[in-house]
């Protein structure tokens, strides 16, 4: 039998009360599940650590729930489901209002925990905030999105279609955008009225926390949105339920690849938001300051943990002379705990990542690139046992080595070069991944010719980072999606993902109408 704490107790922040400096947790508290609007905690002898990145502090466990725990989750969701399929989309959306205005109300506490947890300064933070809070904004459009159609194809004959909810949905969430990703799915799932189980990344689970106590005071009924803990096993739990008709996912190649397959054979619909090689296309006529600060804000930001961070730069023609310039202003970034007021950037997630980045930094050096800024061993002097790898730079890369090939997932720069817009498109489209890319240029004709023949899910012109806002959708590309599958979450293409269209042709003769001869061919509806 599981414990019910009461619920102010068991998170213990506030919209006033909420983490502000890198200081040790006397006592962490164990991260609870969330089932029928409850926190609870789980009868779990097995935990995960969740640490600090700036300081390895112990900050809260988390528990590899038991079976019985996540039956329990998958089933409230389950018996959520037909109620909340029943509510008017217009009462759906008056619950969303008011979940915006909590999640508005609680931004710093949202951003703080995502700084205590995953290492973001606290204004990359706060964005993380607000990206997922567009979403939650645009699916106040719900009554909008989900409009049928209505067509008269006969004389007393009409087709209407209909939106309908799946069922059950799956959200399984990445480290890097602890509060955007869960934001990405609740809003748009559940307004279409679906109900939702949800895993958060066992290493940053506190905003998604956060959310539910804020889904509970917004008006959700018990079971609509729920969340789970653990890792493999749960994930595997997910795409075995039977209930569980849809999953989404953002994470790396090898598990949305496995998640991708498995979850496709066992008849779910999967979207699957993987891997990424962003690549800037710098042209000669492109205005040098903006450029080189859009790079550096793109590489860097976040410690480079995004999946659409610019980690790789073609350089075309003249403008490899700009590198010098390039590592000036990389030199100038400060690296420090991300609640730091004059941090530009905070470590990197686990030691396991800052061990996995410095192995492909050390690589492209044994492979015969040069290092230009190194960022292995630096470390700010108030927190030396962080995960820290600051900035780098790294040139005369060539498209066949480690450093290039592989997702560093870090604030590491790789540089290439070419003499033609021709061959940067080129050596772009020649690589495995296609989630975004951008061109600096102050040419039209360019920008329409990088346009027309990249082959990138989403293209900046003299904008690094071209995630669209949440009126349009994140469209990857190339192995960045698994399986050529959907990798719409948000906007009118996230609606059609949780939607399934039922179309109802209809025959109401008048009084006055001529009896019709029967007949067995096949009508032609004219």
């Amino acid at each position: 039998m599981t414990q019910t704490p009461a619920k102010e107790s068991v998170l213990g922040t506030s919209a006033a009360v909420f983490p502000k400096s890198h200081e040790k947790i006397t006592n962490p508290k164990d991260t609870p599940y969330f089932v029928d609007n409850e926190f609870r905690f789980s009868a779990t002898k097995d935990f995960i650590d969740v640490h600090d990145p700036a300081t390895n502090n112990l900050v809260s466990k988390v528990p590899k729930m038991t079976t019985t725990e996540l039956e329990e989750a998958v089933a409230s969701a389950e018996n959520a489901f037909p109620v909340w399929q029943n509510m008017s989309t217009i009462a759906r959306q008056q619950i969303m209002f008011r979940y915006v205005a909590l999640i508005r109300e609680h931004w710093d506490r949202l951003a703080a925990v995502i700084t205590l947890e995953q290492g973001k300064t606290v204004s990359d933070a706060k964005g993380d905030v607000l990206r997922g809070l567009q979403v939650a904004e645009a699916a106040c459009a719900g009554p909008e999105y989900m409009k049928g159609e209505v067509l008269e194809v006969a004389k007393d004959m009409e087709t209407r279609t209909y939106r309908e909810p799946l069922g059950v949905v799956a959200v399984i969430c990445p480290f890097n955008f602890p509060a955007m990703i869960p934001l990405w799915c609740i809003p748009i799932a559940t307004i279409t009225g679906n109900t939702v189980v949800l895993k958060p990344s066992e290493r940053a689970p506190g905003a998604a926390m956060i959310l539910m106590e804020l889904a509970e005071k917004a008006g959700f009924p018990k079971g609509v949105i729920n969340v789970v803990h653990g890792a493999h096993d749960t994930v595997n739990f997910l795409l075995d339920a039977p209930a569980v008709k849809a999953i989404s996912f953002v994470g790396s190649n090898k598990a949305g690849e496995y998640i991708f397959a498995k979850g496709s054979a066992n008849g779910k619909r999967v979207q699957a938001n993987l891997g990424a090689k962003n690549h800037a296309v710098v042209l000669p006529d492109s205005d040098k300051d903006s450029t080189l600060d859009a790079i550096i804000a793109a590489a860097f930001g976040a410690a480079g943990q995004r999946c659409m961070a610019l980690s790789a730069v073609v350089f075309v023609g003249e403008t490899q002379n700009w590198l010098p310039e390039l590592v000036e202003r990389a030199k100038a970034l400060s690296m420090n705990g991300g609640f730091e007021s004059e941090a530009d950037l905070g470590p990197v997630v686990t030691p396991e990542s800052k061990t996995r980045i410095e192995g492909l930094v050390a690589s492209a050096e044994t492979e015969g690139a040069k290092l230009l800024l190194d960022g292995r061993g630096v470390k700010p002097p108030k927190y030396p046992n962080g995960n820290w790898v600051a900035p780098t730079i790294i040139s005369e890369v060539t498209p066949s080595m480690q450093c290039y090939t592989e997702e560093v997932f870090g604030p590491v720069l790789v540089c290439l070069q070419t003499e033609s817009l021709d061959q940067a498109i080129k050596l772009v489209n020649e690589n495995p991944y296609g989630n975004g890319t951008a061109i600096f240029t102050s040419s039209g004709i360019s920008a329409e010719r990088f346009r027309k023949n990249i082959q990138a899910g989403q293209v900046g012109v003299n904008v690094p980072i071209p995630v669209p806002l949440p009126m349009f959708s994140f469209t990857g590309n190339k192995k960045s999606v698994a399986g050529g599958g959907a990798n719409t979450f948000y906007g009118r293409p996230g609606v059609n993902f949780y939607t399934q269209l039922k179309t109802v042709t209809s025959k109401w003769a008048g009084r006055d109408s001529q009896p019709i001869k029967t007949t067995l061919s096949m009508p032609t509806h004219s």
